[in-house]
């Protein structure tokens, strides 16, 4: 179910002279997945997959724009996508992947839920796989670009998850990867206990210091890490204040309920 919601004048701009990358070799050891059956996997980690056709009218519009800031606008600045390998891992409805489209990259969607990757069907001309961010089944440096948003956080291991989306990105590629924050979990929980969230999938937040740790024992070179939404974000007067404090997302990270990291494989 796509909605009306216009893209961002951001979300459509595509850099011009930013540097391009290196072109892709996928090694051919192992073979690329296809549609497959997710039924495999118990209902919880399914939650997303059976709301799929409500989960845009029940999803935050300014979360989202946020994290499409922070991936596209923040931490792709300079980089040119277009022809580029770029993996969308927990695509969700594909609003990520619909950004990248519209950048050039050549895009692989995949999620563990076949309901949602209909709905990504629906924005965008990627090629959409059914897959387990903690088994992913492409070969070692598939891809140019990887790129996961509030994904890793609702699996049973976040560090692998973490692990396996590095490893099929190729040299000098780039991985950029977002997730809730473990600071601000206490409200995730409360609202849980009395029911104030439409979510009822795997809640596993990593802290600050626990998703850089991930991070620092594979083979990158972080370029950026920063924080966005210094408090939650439900409250629509209080967006610009949001929108402003992101500027301090570096130096205030750490307290902030979601966070980012950018990182160059070596």
């Amino acid at each position: 179910m796509a909605i009306d919601t216009p893209a961002t004048q951001s979300e459509l701009t595509v850099p011009i002279n930013a540097p391009a990358l290196p072109s892709p070799v996928i090694p051919a050891e192992r073979p690329l997945p296809d549609r497959q059956s997710a039924s495999v996997h118990p209902p919880r980690e399914l939650f997303y997959d059976s709301i799929a056709d409500e989960f845009d009218a029940v999803m935050n519009m300014y979360d989202l724009e946020r994290r499409l800031h922070v991936i596209f606008d923040v931490f792709f600045k300079d980089v040119d996508l277009r022809g580029r390998q770029l993996l969308d891992a927990g695509c969700g409805t594909g609003w990520f992947s619909r950004a990248a489209c519209r950048r050039g990259a050549d895009v692989t969607a995949l999620d563990i839920g076949p309901r949602l990757l209909s709905q990504v069907s629906d924005k965008c001309n990627a090629k959409t796989v059914v897959g387990d961010v903690l088994d992913l089944q492409f070969p070692d440096g598939s891809f140019d670009v990887v790129i996961s948003s509030e994904c890793i956080e609702h699996t049973h291991d976040p560090g692998r998850a973490v692990h396996e989306l590095i490893r099929v990105c190729r040299p000098g590629g780039m991985v950029a990867i977002t997730s809730n924050n473990r600071t601000w979990y206490w409200l995730c929980a409360l609202a849980n206990r009395f029911d104030w969230r439409p979510y009822k999938g795997i809640e596993n937040w990593p802290g600050w210091a626990e998703f850089h740790s991930w991070f620092d024992r594979e083979p990158v070179r972080i370029v950026d890490r920063r924080g966005f939404h210094l408090f939650p974000f439900q409250i629509r007067a209080l967006h610009p204040l949001l929108r402003h404090l992101d500027r301090y997302g570096q130096t205030l990270g750490r307290f902030c309920v979601n966070q980012g990291i950018m990182a160059v494989k070596n």
